[in-house]
């Protein structure tokens, strides 16, 4: 069972903290405009329980008056408590909808054993969750991702993909017809994780994804912890990161015309050997 709020300063410390980090990101990247009906992907992880939990608190002192819609797909897993999510948002009183959509047989089948299934199990559900959102008149589609996950992915795509490339905290999908935000964006994972305990929400373990130990994104998760143990900060200083990037200063050729000249200031020429006295 879910418990009430808790009332102890250190849990109202905490709240403060995670509603101005969510607010902020919200603001710097205009997330959520006025009017806006905010589709919350409610998974039954912390991430997504602490995402609800703040917008809804966002939501009764926010500027601008926006709707939100709590959506869950029921992937048919084996075991899956059905009851624990409806049970949860209808004593919380807001809206939600559960989609049923067997994608767990289609993962299994398709994905031999001991492999990845993040891959086709994650467009499968992305599928499912842009076609409700296009039928249903959604206009934004929040998700849990939080600061480490933004800065795993980034790690994931250097080692594995060979791309300098992360997770944004807004993003348009491919065909224009959506608008995806993820206002846990500046929040670390301990902070959420820490406040899902307070709050005891009714977690539902993944046993798709989030049972498989051997995934490359546990691997950078451990490297990560590693050395935030060794140098505290350093995952704050690596977001930081992408927020402040200098193309120029990498080696992408479509990104920056390397073969241009740039025109010489007062007094200098576009000698290189000047770069080197």
């Amino acid at each position: 069972m879910w418990a009430a709020p808790d009332t102890s300063n250190n849990f109202k410390r905490l709240q403060a903290r995670l509603r101005s980090q969510a607010g902020k990101a919200i603001e710097d990247f205009r997330m959520i405009e006025a009017g806006d009906k905010v589709m919350v992907c409610l998974s039954g992880g912390k991430d997504s329980y602490t995402l609800l939990d703040i917008l809804m608190s966002l939501q009764r002192s926010a500027p601008v008056e926006f709707s939100l819609l709590a959506v869950n797909l029921d992937q048919k897993q084996p075991g899956f408590p059905e009851h624990v999510l409806p049970e949860y948002l209808k004593a919380l009183g807001v809206p939600f909808h559960i989609i049923e959509q067997d994608t767990y047989s289609v993962v299994k089948r398709v994905i031999p054993e001991g492999k990845t299934m993040c891959g086709l199990c994650s467009r499968l559900r992305r599928g499912a969750l842009y076609r409700f959102a296009a039928e249903n008149g959604v206009t934004k589609i929040a998700l849990g991702h939080h600061r480490d996950d933004i800065v795993e992915t980034l790690f994931l795509n250097m080692f594995f993909g060979g791309k300098l490339k992360a997770m944004p905290p807004k993003l348009h999908s491919e065909d224009g017809r959506h608008i995806v935000i993820r206002p846990l964006a500046y929040i670390p994972e301990a902070d959420i994780e820490r406040y899902a305990r307070v709050r005891e929400f009714p977690l539902i373990p993944c046993s798709l994804c989030g049972s498989q130990e051997n995934m490359q994104r546990v691997e950078i998760k451990k490297m990560l912890r590693e050395w935030e143990r060794q140098y505290p900060g350093r995952t704050e200083t690596i977001f930081s990161s992408l927020r402040n990037v200098v193309p120029s200063h990498l080696a992408d050729p479509v990104r920056h015309d390397f073969n241009q000249r740039p025109t010489p200031k007062d007094g200098a020429t576009n000698d290189p050997r000047e770069l080197f006295e």
